[in-house]
């Protein structure tokens, strides 16, 4: 990383601390598509954003100027960092008082950045990325297709990652124009001091429009014509489809550590249904789909509004979709992961048939799905039990619970391994609750069952 750059300032300050960056390599196609979505989703919300942009050098932003015109109608304050080039402060945009450009010294590291930083009431985003140096490009240099070229960084929804990076940005933005260093930075307090730090009322809405957006940039690359002048093509079109996995792994992400009383959820219950498909000897492309069922699985009930809230035009476009979809979950946008949205649909079935949406009954619940209901249940006692201080252990609380379901809610079966599973965890046996790195998701979706007369490979 650029010495004295955003993104390295950012990666400095959590080296060493608890949450590291989950830094990864993006095309520029996927780039574009992932600020368009963001940036777009500013039209359709209720609350008014601070938005921050380095697009590296000016001409890059004045083919966005006329969209960035029409976000200046509804957002609070937006800042342009940019290496100046011709027409960079004449374009009519720049004359709009809430649209502040700050004309970066060429060699200033931010110029080599390509930045975009939302914070607002009520969701934040950020792309935070830097281009890829010569050297790191290798011996071929440089690729010639625009689309093809490389960025290294992080895109996020997290809220005080995104508020950390603003606040960088800021200070880096005082060094050209001191007096909208502190426009920014009142606004920010302002901000966060009536709507607090924890923002993700638009979450779902946002995730939907990023994932459609990506799919939109695909479609677009799998036209003939411009997938044969592509020599990178499949990678071009795995890094969009690896994005669109990480918009819902970071939902998921976002939705635990919001939960204080259970911020663990998706990594434990993942690593409990990995156990578990392992003591019932179940083959590894099912493990693995466990696994994601796990680390996705509080995604199947998206909080809607209530009757009284009056919606966005957004919010209301994705609750259309979800009706239109029966049993479906915000998972079911993307092909790719309609084997997981069937699990975590049907994970609130009963094994007695009462449950919903579809009253299955027995075998004729997918077993991922029963699998997750009994581990997410036992995950969410134990995390229970544990925060009350009862003599009795944790486990055994929770497992007592479970067994009084069993033949009712839970399959008996699975009721008898997870007692063996509990018995192992009691005499010593570990199990690693890790968060994937989100960055590197692709071998998450290598979900399909191999050929029989073929091995079983675990990637």
């Amino acid at each position: 990383m650029l010495e004295g750059s955003i993104l390295q300032k950012l990666g400095t300050a959590h080296r060493q601390s608890k949450k590291p960056l989950n830094l990864g390599v993006y095309y520029k196609n996927t780039l574009v598509a992932l600020c368009h979505a963001l940036e777009d989703f500013i039209l359709e919300s209720e609350s008014p954003p601070l938005m921050i942009s380095a697009f590296q050098r000016g001409k890059w932003y004045l083919q966005e100027a006329e969209r960035y015109e029409e976000i200046a109608e509804k957002a609070l304050q937006i800042a342009i960092m940019a290496a100046p080039d011709t027409g960079f402060e004449s374009h009519g945009t720049n004359q709009k008082k809430n649209v502040a450009l700050v004309s970066l010294k060429p060699e200033d590291p931010v110029a080599q950045e390509w930045h975009l930083m939302i914070l607002s009431p009520t969701y934040t985003a950020m792309v935070l990325c830097q281009e890829l140096s010569e050297a790191d490009y290798g011996v071929g240099g440089k690729p010639k297709e625009d689309l093809e070229r490389k960025f290294y960084g992080l895109w996020t929804f997290e809220p005080e990652l995104v508020r950390e990076a603003v606040e960088l940005a800021i200070a880096h933005i005082a060094n050209y124009d001191p007096e909208l260093a502190k426009t920014l930075t009142a606004k920010v307090e302002n901000m966060t001091a009536e709507f607090g730090s924890q923002q993700r009322d638009d979450l779902g809405a946002v995730v939907s429009r990023v994932v459609d957006y990506l799919q939109t940039c695909q479609q677009n690359l799998h036209q003939p014509e411009r997938a044969s002048t592509l020599s990178l093509f499949q990678a071009l079109d795995d890094n969009i489809v690896s994005n669109e996995m990480q918009a819902f792994l970071r939902m998921a992400q976002l939705i635990d550590r919001t939960d204080v009383s259970n911020p663990m959820a998706a990594s434990e219950v993942a690593s409990l249904a990995e156990a578990m498909g392992q003591l019932l000897d179940l083959p590894a492309w099912q493990i693995k789909r466990l696994r994601l069922a796990g680390l996705l699985h509080r995604l199947a009930f998206p909080k809607t509004a209530k009757p009284e809230v009056k919606q966005s035009p957004a919010q209301q476009q994705v609750l259309e979709q979800q009706q239109k979809l029966p049993k479906a979950s915000v998972l079911r946008i993307m092909p790719q992961l309609e084997a997981i949205a069937n699990i975590i649909a049907h994970q609130t079935e009963l094994w007695d048939g009462s449950g919903a949406p579809d009253g299955l009954a027995y075998d004729s619940i997918p077993l991922e799905s029963r699998i997750i209901r009994l581990v997410a249940d036992f995950q969410d006692k134990v995390t229970r039990y544990s925060q009350a201080e009862s003599e009795t252990p944790s486990l055994t609380q929770a497992l007592t619970d479970c067994q009084e379901g069993s033949g009712q809610i839970y399959d008996p079966k699975l009721v008898e391994a997870l007692n063996l599973l509990v018995m192992g965890m009691q005499q010593g046996m570990s199990l690693q609750a890790y968060q994937p790195k989100i960055a590197a998701g692709m071998w998450l979706l290598d979900l399909e069952p191999v050929e029989e007369n073929q091995p079983v490979i675990d990637n």
